[in-house]
């Protein structure tokens, strides 16, 4: 059962300017239209104010702004979504893993497991591998050779580390991902292709978290690098030899080609892609399906693609792109005819 905690109490404890009597108790948490009496709710964005006015939530975090509108108490927050992720943290319980080995996983006597680690059923802990105080390696993970779980991280199940992967402190990662396979590294030879060996490792810094079924390729030579607190989503492939920087995060489909380097706080979007060797500068923001082709030097925010449109209308501009450069020409030619000579 969830607990029952005060607005007073929510209010001190998180900084936060409560509206109303501080005796009111919330039990959980939700939306605007859904939340019900002992809820907490949030209004973080515009678009959700029509709701505000007959949410049936016992209190609402929001913005001092809106604060006069909200018909029941309120807790207000230079950042409501923020203030709401720290106080939704309160009512996520997780059973905590018993420390120690389960009888049917399989571990190396060449590896080493924390007395405080949890590994879980049918997980398999081979040769050279690490596992930290409070790690939790959950069913079925793999953890191959010269890897490290560190501590207080947590692979929730089918989680493989395939090959000289260090995991920092706190990491979560979720089930079905893979880090540390062979990056796609090849070479032709006359006929047919060489496979090159993968001879680097992965290394991922603490606090960061890795999606469900993501892809993070060794080294061919030098580390694949995930700096701290780095948000990876579900389904993303990181090639070999990708650098993120710090505070960057990805939304699911994403790919980033091999040895590109992302920099620190940047945001790509879902489904974007960056091909290989590019440098992308710090505070980047990448919008949803956009394709990176060459290096971006400065901060901002950049798009490629083109928007969504009926499909009538689609198929006749789809016509003219191959003309694109015929017309182009022509206007060269006019703005030439019209120039003063």
């Amino acid at each position: 059962m969830s607990p029952a905690v005060s607005l007073g109490e929510l209010a001190e404890r998180f900084g936060l300017v409560l509206q109303g009597s501080g005796e009111a108790v919330v039990r959980g948490v939700g939306t605007l239209g859904s939340a019900t009496p002992g809820q907490l709710s949030f209004l973080a964005s515009a678009q959700y104010k029509g709701q505000l006015a007959t949410t049936a939530a016992t209190a609402v975090i929001l913005r001092a702004a809106d604060a006069a509108d909200c018909p029941t108490a309120a807790l207000i927050a230079a950042d409501p979504y923020v203030a709401y992720a720290r106080i939704a943290a309160l009512f996520d319980h997780v059973p905590a893993a018993e420390p120690g080995v389960h009888p049917s996983a399989v571990v190396s006597p060449d590896a080493v497991v924390a007395n405080g680690a949890s590994v879980g059923p049918f997980c398999v802990v081979q040769a050279g591998a690490v596992i930290d105080e409070g790690a939790v390696v959950g069913p079925h993970c793999v953890i191959g050779p010269d890897c490290r779980v560190g501590a207080g991280s947590h692979l929730v199940a089918r989680v493989t580390l395939v090959l000289r992967v260090t995991l920092g402190r706190r990491v979560l990662v979720h089930p079905g991902a893979v880090i540390g396979a062979d990056g796609f590294g090849l070479a032709f030879e006359r006929d047919h292709w060489l496979k090159v060996p993968q001879l680097g490792g992965v290394r991922i810094g603490d606090d960061c978290e890795i999606g469900a079924n993501t892809t993070i390729d060794r080294g061919a030579i030098e580390d694949t690098v995930l700096e701290e607190d780095v948000r990876l989503d579900n389904q993303i492939q990181v090639a070999h030899n990708v650098h993120i920087g710090a505070h960057s995060a990805l939304a699911g489909c994403a790919a980033v080609a091999g040895s590109a380097r992302i920099g620190r706080y940047c945001l790509i979007g879902g489904g974007a892609g960056i091909l290989g060797h590019l440098e992308v500068a710090d505070k980047v923001t990448i919008t949803a399906r956009s394709l990176v082709t060459h290096s971006i030097r400065e901060p901002g925010e950049y798009s490629s693609g083109t928007p969504i449109q009926e499909n009538r209308l689609w198929r006749r501009n789809a016509a003219r792109f191959k003309h694109l450069d015929e017309l182009a020409r022509r206007v060269a030619q006019l703005a030439n005819k019209d120039s003063p000579r």
